[in-house]
């Protein structure tokens, strides 16, 4: 009986050292965050968030936004989150919302300005109700009612 309790003794003491050693190998590690990297088509949207933003003031204001930021053509080349291959659906849209978008600059159309600006924030809710409805509350501010 003597030597079951003294094998159990020692296993115990050795789990017990083998774990505090664990445990001292996982604390001295440095942690390291996971770092999220932004895409080229997130850094793009944003920017474009941003500008369209801008639009709309001028818009409130009684303005015309002066000229359609070339950047926006890079909706066609920037690469999508985690490497992702355009789909037809996303060229599709992409493709709506630049005509749409370029409208707001047409100094000659007959469509109300508001109603432009409008068209071209609802094809990107619109394209975001298919894949990444993340933003689509924050897009929806951009209206103008």
């Amino acid at each position: 009986m003597k030597i079951l309790s003294l094998l159990t003794l020692a296993l115990l003491v050795s789990c017990n050292s083998s774990d505090e050693k664990e445990e001292t190998k996982v604390s001295n590690k440095k942690f390291v965050p996971d770092m999220y990297v932004a895409s080229e088509m997130t850094l793009l949207m944003r920017s474009m968030y941003d500008a369209n933003e801008t639009f709309k003031k001028d818009i409130l204001a009684g303005n015309t936004p002066e000229s359609f930021p070339k950047d926006f053509l890079k909706i066609f080349t920037a690469k999508l989150t985690g490497d992702k291959p355009y789909n037809d659906t996303f060229k599709a849209f992409s493709k709506v919302y630049i005509d749409n978008e370029r409208t707001i600059f047409d100094t000659t159309s007959k469509i109300p300005i508001k109603t432009r600006y409008n068209n071209a924030i609802n094809t990107c809710i619109s394209c975001h109700t298919t894949e990444c409805v993340g933003p689509i509350p924050r897009i929806e501010k951009l209206l103008i009612n």
